[in-house]
């Protein structure tokens, strides 16, 4: 993988605005804005009311969880903590768009996006109710001051069966905008989980990728180099066959050509660190992959600088049966008091500054 920087780079901050002054062989101390683009799954950020149709009944004060106002309060705490954390040690200001999975519904997201921790941000939701049979959904939050939204829809996830009828789970989340007055493309993706075996269950994930991949195919058909954002918890690691051959997302950029996708997270997966544990195991699931116009970029425009799983050392188990894991809300059927249990993860674009 060539490093896009050749030489030192100096962070400094104007205006809340994050910006790389940079010393290579070609440039002499050039400026770069940087914007960060962030995913976290929140794990089952429910509100404490039984709501009609969907299976939340766990999540309220008399169910399994006994989901108190206290516990959801204390969640979003820790939530909005994390988030105002994210890209911070580069673009002070932090994440202009924040792609959220395992949220039930816009109640919880707007009292998310008020909290005293977030609500400098301004962050404005995009969001759809989708038929997943334990009503959460996928969401965004994007700061109005450096994103400009221009439209979104929920793209169906329908995976149909030999009798005709389909199997429909969480909607992808398509969101159009001008990121700092460039146009991007975001995805947000939460592909059904391992349930019953990886082998077995492979053939939704690779319908999952196949649906974003249609979705890439169809906006480079009118500009090749069209700057398209795919994020989620993909429940596959990198090297799985829906990531890197139905998406065709690849880690290694000398390699790309103009049909393939990066995935920055490939190395970091090489390298054994992941953003959720299972059995002793680590997996990375959640990962936020970029179309060949945020690689290959040779003018002024938006252009992929570094990747990071945010770990730091608060979001991780410290004690007990899941030592070392992350941090989790939940284990055992009992609250916990943790954050979640995927780790975060973001992406750092820059750009040269415009005079």
């Amino acid at each position: 993988m060539k490093d896009f920087f050749l030489r030192s780079v100096l962070i400094f901050s104007f205006a809340g605005f994050g910006l790389l002054l940079v010393n290579d062989l070609q440039a002499q101390r050039q400026q770069f804005e940087v914007a960060c683009i962030a995913f976290y799954n929140v794990e089952n950020l429910f509100d404490t009311i039984n709501s009609p149709g969907i299976m939340d009944r766990d999540y309220t004060p008399e169910g399994r969880y006994r989901w108190t106002t206290e516990k959801y309060h204390d969640k979003l705490d820790k939530l909005a903590d994390v988030i105002s954390s994210l890209g911070t040690d580069i673009s002070p200001i932090g994440a202009a768009v924040v792609g959220l999975a395992e949220v039930e519904n816009r109640l919880v997201l707007e009292d998310l996006a008020a909290h005293p921790k977030l609500a400098d941000r301004n962050y404005q939701i995009a969001h759809y109710d989708s038929p997943d049979f334990r009503g959460i959904d996928n969401a965004l939050f994007y700061n109005p001051d450096l994103f400009e939204y221009i439209s979104s829809r929920p793209i169906p996830f329908a995976m149909e069966r030999e009798d005709g009828s389909f199997e429909r789970t969480r909607d992808v989340l398509l969101v159009t905008g001008k990121l700092m007055g460039e146009k991007i493309h975001i995805m947000v993706n939460h592909w059904p989980s391992r349930r019953g075996g990886e082998e077995a269950t492979r053939y939704k994930r690779v319908f999952g990728a196949s649906l974003n991949r249609s979705v890439v195919d169809s906006l480079k058909k009118e500009d090749p180099m069209t700057k398209v954002i795919i994020m989620g918890d993909f429940n596959d690691d990198p090297v799985n066959h829906s990531i890197k051959e139905t998406l065709m997302a690849i880690g290694d950029q000398d390699r790309m050509q103009p049909h393939h996708m990066y995935n920055p997270f490939y190395e970091p997966f090489r390298r054994g660190l992941g953003t959720n544990a299972w059995r002793d195991s680590w997996s990375l699931f959640d990962q936020i992959i970029l179309s060949y116009g945020l690689v290959k970029e040779r003018g002024d425009g938006w252009r992929y600088y570094k990747a990071e799983i945010y770990n730091e050392r608060r979001l991780v188990q410290r004690t007990g049966r899941f030592a070392g894991y992350p941090f989790r809300s939940f284990a055992g059927g009992q609250y916990i008091g943790g954050y979640s249990d995927h780790f975060p993860v973001f992406v750092y674009l820059v750009r040269p500054v415009r005079n």
